[in-house]
């Protein structure tokens, strides 16, 4: 109740109401109770701190020393920020974080050095947690410019990945990086309709052309001497299918005319490995419909994992605007088509959609979505690893879920519909499909072969 005052009915003041009668809370003057709980330095009753002071205003005094420039004050640059942080309604856990966080730390110091901040001086820093929250906080709070994060740290990321790499090889893996994959990257990103991240991949493709040029060096190869039987020989020396984005690479290099015209055998499909069990997943489904113990967003993230198998990147990035609310049904837009939903699914989206915010929030200086799985980081939903993890310590297997739910669509529906209703590439549908109705055939085929089998079935009447 110290933290939460509100106007005593008995006598009108704003207080922190510590007593109660007839179920009616009282201040503590009524009650025969003298201490004062009004702050000496901005006069507000409640949320004591120290000192005699709320801690509203221990907190505003904290932002100020963390955000001191050299000359023991805050910069103009840093101002929205520190009135972001300093009218947050729950000052108890900014004050902690303040204290404790590596977060605040990082800041501080960038701080105190007095330099402008800019995404250039962040990019110059080793990429880390702290760097992207620093980053994404300043973003929120209007101090630096919004970016497609994913694609624009990855320069700084290549940087440092050059650090200890030959000149030659930073000589090429620069302009393949800004003039090619980036370049493309950026296109697909004006237009793509769902949020993407692509930085993994791209990190992956230029990792890749790296370690070529490694292994090309150890051969005493150059790039004008590359011939197919190398590249076979790279692709033999596989332990992984990582070895076969090396197209990319090669691509542009003979766009550049650096190479001749070289063959990279496609990836071998690969059907899944991991199903997760139709007699654990739809026990799985119905826990996740109807256990009030496990949290909302697990039973609403596992819920739609295990019907319609999206990607966990295209889970994290739903917003209310994904979900179309009618009279009788509720549909979700994971794709092109909305999907209908079961009512017990519904009702927890629409909980989601509607409860407020568990952790007090930044103001944000200019309007952003509203995510169903918000993450830690401010204006963020929660990453796709993190979502993944959540899931797993809850007992629902992200991969093996989203496979068995994509395999049971897959075997009903055409793949141009499939595309269109879970958002996936047509091409990956299209696979989808062949294997899960070869699947079905053949399982069926197996079950009409066993008398054993038949002889069950009809034991349980099914």
């Amino acid at each position: 109740m110290l933290r939460s005052p509100a106007e005593c009915p008995r006598c009108g003041t704003v207080q922190p109401l510590i007593a109660r009668d007839d179920g009616a809370g009282l201040c503590g003057p009524c009650v025969g109770f003298a201490a004062d709980y009004t702050c000496t330095q901005c006069g507000r009753a409640g949320n004591p701190h120290s000192r005699g002071r709320c801690a509203h205003c221990v907190l505003a005094e904290r932002v100020n020393t963390l955000l001191a420039g050299p000359d023991g004050t805050v910069v103009p640059q840093l101002e929205p920020l520190a009135a972001a942080l300093a009218s947050l309604p729950s000052p108890f856990p900014a004050i902690q974080w303040i204290k404790e966080s590596p977060n605040t730390r990082l800041l501080a110091r960038l701080a105190a050095e007095g330099q402008t901040l800019s995404h250039e001086l962040l990019d110059e820093l080793p990429p880390s947690r702290n760097q992207r929250y620093i980053r994404q906080l300043l973003v929120h709070t209007g101090v630096l410019d919004e970016r497609h994060e994913d694609l624009e740290r990855i320069p700084g990321w290549l940087e440092h990945e050059l650090a200890n790499k030959p000149d030659a090889h930073a000589k090429l893996a620069r302009p393949f990086l800004h003039w090619f994959l980036l370049r493309r990257a950026r296109q697909r990103a004006a237009i793509r309709h769902h949020p993407a991240s692509a930085d993994r991949d791209l990190r992956r493709r230029v990792s890749v052309a790296l370690d070529f040029l490694a292994w090309m060096d150890q051969r005493d190869l150059a790039l004008a001497d590359l011939a197919q039987e190398h590249i076979d020989d790279w692709i033999t020396g596989a332990t992984s299918q990582r070895r076969y984005l090396i197209r990319y690479f090669l691509k542009w290099t003979t766009s550049r005319r650096l190479t001749r015209e070289l063959t990279v055998p496609s990836i071998p499909f690969q059907e899944p490995q991991n199903l997760l069990d139709e007699d654990d997943r739809w026990p799985l489904l119905r826990r996740c419909l109807t256990d009030s113990a496990l949290p909302a967003d697990v039973r609403a993230a596992g819920a739609i994992t295990l019907l319609f198998g999206p990607s966990t990147e295209r889970l994290c990035h739903l917003t209310p605007e994904h979900l179309k609310f009618g009279d009788k049904h509720a549909h979700l837009v994971l794709g092109r088509h909305p999907v209908l939903l079961p009512p017990r699914l519904a009702e927890l989206l629409r909980h989601l959609a509607e409860q407020p915010l568990l952790r007090p929030q930044l103001a944000r200086v200019h309007p952003g979505p509203q995510w169903l799985f918000p993450g830690m980081v401010p204006g963020k939903p929660i990453s796709t690893h993190g979502m993944t993890q959540k899931l797993n310590r809850y007992g629902i297997p992200v991969r093996t879920a989203r496979n068995a739910a994509l395999a049971a669509l897959a075997a009903d529906l055409p793949s141009p519909i499939l595309a269109d209703v879970t958002g996936m590439h047509r091409h990956t549908a299209l696979r989808g499909v062949a294997y899960a109705r070869r699947d079905w055939a053949e399982y069926v085929a197996a079950r009409a072969e066993d008398p054993g089998l038949r002889r069950s079935r009809m034991m349980s009447g099914s």
